[in-house]
């Protein structure tokens, strides 16, 4: 029993999971800090969801990480859900309570906040208005962590405007919802643009977004990071706007996680950026 007890399993439950990085890097924390543990993928089907979340306690997992399609429909299935994480609509971390029960909540929001800490120690939520193209899981995500941080105006673009409208609707003031044509309009002014859609990943075509009136100072951040400059963040560089891609969201989510499990904050050192940059 005291052997079982010692070793933490975690893992990464999706439908793909294959691609997913989280066990290169939760596996890397695991070596470097000598820990008795392993991190696994986990493919479920959307179907099996239910019955896969139920089993973890009975396979001995600490908790487990969610991926898509699982991130909204988990948190009707577990038995608490965190305030924060509630109000996004979505858990990507779930944690197998030690009564058998499961906890779930949201660390994209530490994930943003700290991958732009990490680029712009100096920034500010309330420095100026936030443009965020995208209106989704990842969307939903950064206005929370904005609006947490004291931001005043955060105009949300999407190209189903019933959808940023919706997101707008759920947070309330200082979110404003922007039809999508007016999306060039958004970013005048703004101190910070997000993109959190598709656009601009390995296959989809870049952000159709002209930074004309974004300021040159304003901060400019892509949550996609494959590739790790997307057109967006090219076209920001090259203008003089500072520039942050996803890899850092990715890396500093997990590290909550990680703690949740096995009991330590991990660090994001340059090695293991390298190293999941090398995937890339």
């Amino acid at each position: 029993m005291a052997e079982t007890q010692k070793f933490r399993l975690a893992g990464v439950m999706g439908w793909p999971v294959a691609h997913s990085r989280s066990p290169m890097l939760h596996g890397y924390w695991i070596s470097r800090l000598g820990l008795a543990g392993s991190y696994v993928p986990l493919p479920v089907r959307p179907e099996r969801l239910a019955d896969a979340l139920k089993g973890l306690s009975a396979m001995g997992l600490a908790g487990c990480n969610l991926t898509i399609p699982h991130k909204e429909s988990a948190m009707r299935l577990v038995d608490r859900v965190d305030p924060l994480a509630k109000r996004i609509g979505a858990i990507n971390t779930i944690v197998v309570e030690p009564d058998g029960s499961l906890s779930g909540s949201n660390t994209d929001v530490y994930g943003f906040i700290e991958s732009v800490k990490e680029a712009e120690p100096d920034w500010r939520a309330d420095a100026g208005p936030a443009a965020i193209m995208g209106a989704g899981g990842g969307a939903r995500a950064v206005v929370a962590s904005l609006a947490e941080r004291g931001a005043k105006d955060i105009r949300v673009s999407n190209r189903t405007f019933a959808r940023a409208r919706q997101l707008a609707i759920d947070f309330g003031a200082p979110v404003r919802a922007i039809p999508w044509e007016q999306r060039h309009d958004a970013i005048d002014g703004a101190s910070l643009l997000v993109n959190t859609t598709s656009q601009g990943m390995v296959g989809e075509p870049p952000l159709d977004l002209t930074l004309d009136r974004l300021p040159k100072s304003a901060l400019v951040s892509d949550i996609v990071y494959v590739p790790l400059e997307t057109p967006l963040l090219k076209a920001a560089r090259h203008r003089g706007n500072p520039a942050v891609n996803g890899l850092g969201m990715l890396l500093h989510q997990a590290r909550p996680a990680f703690k949740a499990w096995f009991g330590v904050l991990p660090e994001v050192t340059p090695e293991l950026r390298r190293l999941l940059e090398a995937t890339i």
